[in-house]
């Protein structure tokens, strides 16, 4: 399974010109707390060269009592954003996310075109339905051999 198997297309995107409050409303919009920060490249697909959190409007601007409306996206946001290949498996993922220390990835396709994003949560979901799955196999092949055993076969 790839994480394109899995990811959530729905990234939602946002330009690094946009004023802070429109990042703050599209987070709103879309109940997410984070935004990837994109460019169109020369065949007009988005391409990640950032992200943007709720965390990072916190910091940046309301604690400190800015304007939202008077700062762009481009002065608060994270302006070194890794990403994961669609291809890459969940193992690889989680590797990735561990030795950067982010819990979101974009993910993106062969030519870096932005296809939706990856999070922590998302793995462990996943992680935590397989393990439940083997651990019930566990626990029918324990049923298995006692109905077996009481079978006298």
């Amino acid at each position: 399974m790839s994480i394109g198997d899995i990811c959530s297309r729905a990234a939602i995107a946002i330009r690094r010109t946009e004023s802070v409050t429109e990042a703050a409303r599209l987070m709103r919009r879309h109940h997410v707390g984070s935004l990837v920060v994109v460019e169109d490249d020369e065949r007009g697909c988005k391409v990640p060269v950032g992200f943007l959190t709720d965390r990072d409007i916190t910091v940046s601007v309301t604690a400190l009592e800015l304007d939202p409306a008077a700062i762009t996206v481009n002065e608060i946001m994270t302006d070194s954003v890794t990403c994961v290949n669609e291809t890459a498996g969940i193992a690889e993922t989680v590797e990735l996310m561990r030795d950067k220390g982010v819990r979101r990835l974009p993910v993106v396709d062969e030519t870096g075109a932005l296809m939706g994003i990856v999070t922590a949560d998302d793995l462990l979901v996943l992680l935590a339905g397989e393990l439940s799955g083997l651990a019930e196999t566990a626990i029918r092949g324990r049923r298995h051999e006692r109905a077996m055993r009481h079978t006298g076969d």
